[in-house]
């Protein structure tokens, strides 16, 4: 009579025997052929997504086209989609003078209303007062914590300066300013620039401006029904942190220099060599 123990290793051995027998039969290989070659095609099917598909690579050549080149030529009167630019005072702000020179025009291209003036009011509000302050006297936040002095757009230069001049700018920067051509679309940077000017007429209007039955408050009334400071309707100073660490550099140009009447790039002719005298 076999004993436990002898038992036990007999039911050991009988099931590595069964697990032998599958393992071992065709049928079993098969499957684990199968798996593995399965496998094997999943792995190289991994760099199959767009590795071999016909395409042209940058600067290289081809021989689909004939004169062997993979880059082509765009089609003729072509205009990428939003780069149609059909009035090019709009997208410019400038005009061929009579003189050959670019002159900038006291006129905006389009019929100012109140919602283009409250247009150009947000955006000049979010882009411009960091620097030149809500009232655009150049003395903005930044100025405060040490960036250079602004333009003060309420100055006599600025003021006799035409609309378009502060397109121009938004648009291609000057001195320590950017351009913000991507910030603002063209139609905004008008928008700006009449903002601008309206902001400009009411830091020196009267009250003989003032449309007849128009009530106009003062600020100092309108601090005090805000709850601000008496400060808040004070002119603004320069602050003391204000600081400008080098002098301005007339030839990299400063806020504010930008010419009114912007010329073309000079062109200079080299003087003619005089003909070497004909020997006697």
């Amino acid at each position: 009579m076999p004993t436990l123990h002898q038992s036990h290793n007999a039911v050991i051995l009988s099931a590595a025997e069964r697990s032998r027998r599958i393992c071992g039969c065709p049928s079993a290989r098969r499957v684990a052929a199968l798996a593995f070659a399965s496998m094997l095609f999943l792995i190289a099917g991994c760099r199959q997504d767009m590795q071999n598909q016909p395409k042209m690579i940058p600067q290289r050549g081809t021989d689909f086209y004939a004169d062997h080149r993979g880059a082509r030529d765009q089609v003729i009167n072509t205009v990428a989609r939003g780069q149609l630019q059909e009035d090019s005072y709009f997208n410019t702000g400038v005009i061929q003078g009579a003189n050959g020179y670019r002159e900038e025009q006291n006129m905006l291209p389009f019929p100012v209303t109140m919602e283009v003036l409250q247009r150009g009011q947000e955006r000049f509000n979010i882009y411009c007062t960091p620097c030149h302050s809500r009232v655009g006297n150049g003395l903005g936040e930044i100025v405060e914590r040490g960036y250079k002095p602004a333009a003060n757009l309420e100055d006599q230069v600025r003021k006799a300066q035409p609309l378009s001049h502060y397109f121009y700018v938004m648009t291609h920067g000057y001195g320590a300013m950017p351009d913000y051509r991507t910030q603002l679309a063209p139609e905004d940077r008008w928008a700006v620039a009449a903002y601008i000017r309206a902001l400009q007429l009411s830091q020196t209007a009267s009250m003989s401006d003032v449309p007849a039955g128009v009530q106009v408050q003062k600020l100092s009334d309108v601090a005090d029904k805000e709850h601000l400071p008496a400060s808040y309707a004070q002119p603004w100073a320069l602050p003391s942190t204000a600081v400008q660490a080098y002098p301005p550099i007339k030839s990299e140009g400063t806020p504010g220099m930008a010419p009114a009447n912007p010329p073309d790039p000079k062109i200079e002719i080299p003087a003619t060599k005089p003909a070497p005298a004909a020997a006697k």
